[in-house]
């Protein structure tokens, strides 16, 4: 049966990356704005006057003025299994995945565990306004089953991935080489392209994967060359000795994965705080993506990211943003832009707001090659839309009394909204927000 929705209020979408604070070219804004859905895309965009006629006479109505209309939230690197390890108290990197998050994950063999985590995060993700997110499963299939079965229900834009991992875990955590090739490609065979689900190729980290199972890795990527590649990358120091001790032969950290044929286009690299030069540069060349985990690195005090530098660079290395649940600390994307801003007031940079909604939207999208399809309000694009309050509350209603321009709107947006700024999360043009207001 053919659907069509008319989605009134105040449309903002970006169509590059903004140059500066001023750079009104680099977006669509529309004051008194609609979109017109139908059957889960976007039929038209622009002025309500101007959409307007183009709504069959059985189309849905809906009014969210004055509220600002959004494309829906991606997030580029989140941890499936670990809702009940966030908020857990360590030193650092490997104290916390040794001490809080291997016990945890070693739970996800259970089915019936897995659904029901299934279900919570893709209600708290909705619920933040997100609609797509990058995620690890654990190492078990199960985990990978439920997380897409219950993608495939919402009817979300999800990647994941099983988890491979033989080494440097508990014995609960691991595969084998040939296991974990195995599994991938049966999850391959089973989800990908099944509804709107990508399956990622998601090597935990090469710590925890032998040559062999690396080896395996680099079959599968050559197999499959247009699926997503996920892995961690440079995190914290100790992190990075020991890796590279793991593995003598390698220039460095970045040149392990580049011996298998891991750093490539939708290669996502998570965290890469502690880049050299040469790592950088063959990121940059490969087209490779660093996906900065604010949050996360304050929390476990792995270091600064440097985003406006690494941008800067004479060869760019692109960058995506991501909340890493659960090491990161939460799963609002306005919290992980405003500590993304922290971080580069504390590395002496600047970075405005209209950035940050264009990281969380358009950027992401780019960065996933996916722009396409999700990251902004255009004709065509899937109808993953976020509708924001910036007065949700009564600090934020206070504030938005001698509010002037959109830029503070969203600036504002960034650093008192949550959960509650989101009015509604709607996923291919259905309502989806857990316990939105009807």
């Amino acid at each position: 049966m053919t659907t069509e929705t008319l989605i009134r209020g105040r449309l903002l979408s970006f169509r590059r990356a903004p140059e500066d604070a001023g750079d009104r070219e680099s977006y669509l804004y529309e004051e008194d704005g609609a979109l017109l859905v139908h059957d889960g895309k976007i039929a038209s965009v622009g002025a309500y006057a101007e959409v307007k006629p183009k709504a069959g006479v059985e189309a849905t109505e809906i009014d969210h003025r004055p509220h600002l209309i959004l494309p829906g939230l991606i997030d580029c690197h989140v941890h499936f299994p670990q809702m009940q390890v966030i908020a857990s108290y360590a030193a650092n990197l490997l104290e916390w995945l040794n001490t809080y998050t291997f016990p945890e994950e070693c739970r996800f063999v259970e089915t019936a565990h897995a659904e029901r985590i299934a279900t919570q995060f893709f209600d708290e993700f909705l619920r933040q306004g997100t609609t797509t997110a990058v995620a690890y499963c654990s190492v078990h299939k199960a985990s990978a089953d439920a997380f897409f079965a219950e993608s495939l229900k919402r009817g979300t834009l999800m990647i994941g991935g099983k988890v491979m991992m033989d080494r440097n875990a508990p014995q609960g955590l691991l595969d084998t080489p040939q296991l974990g090739y195995d599994e991938t490609r049966a999850v391959i065979e089973q989800w990908h392209g099944k509804g709107r689900n990508h399956v990622a190729i998601t090597p935990r980290f090469a710590i925890t994967s032998t040559p062999e199972q690396m080896a395996m890795t680099q079959t599968l990527a050559e197999e499959f060359p247009d699926l997503h590649i996920q892995t961690h990358l440079s995190e914290n120091h100790d992190e990075i000795r020991y890796t590279c001790e793991l593995y003598p032969d390698a220039k460095d950290y970045t040149d392990i994965y580049a011996r298998y044929g891991l750093l490539r286009k939708k290669a996502l690299f998570g965290h890469a705080i502690h880049l050299s030069d040469r790592e950088a540069d063959a990121m940059a060349e490969s087209g490779a993506v660093a996906v900065h985990c604010p949050t996360s690195n304050l929390f476990l005090g792995s270091g600064l990211f440097p985003l406006k530098a690494i941008k800067r660079r004479e060869k760019p290395v692109t960058v995506a943003v991501a909340t890493d649940i659960g090491g990161g600390s939460s799963y609002s994307m306005f919290k992980t832009m405003d500590e993304a801003y922290k971080i580069q007031q504390l590395l002496g940079e600047r970075m405005n707001p209209l950035e940050s909604f264009y990281h969380m939207t358009l950027g992401n999208a780019v960065a996933l090659d996916l722009a396409d399809r999700i990251g902004t309000l255009d004709e065509g694009t899937d109808a993953d839309i976020v509708v924001l309050n910036a007065a949700a509350t009564p600090a934020m209603r206070l504030r938005m009394e001698t509010v002037t321009s959109l830029s503070e709107e969203l600036f504002l947006l960034q650093t008192l909204g949550d959960d509650r700024s989101v009015v509604e999360t709607y996923v291919a043009g259905k309502a989806s927000k857990p316990g939105a207001e009807a």
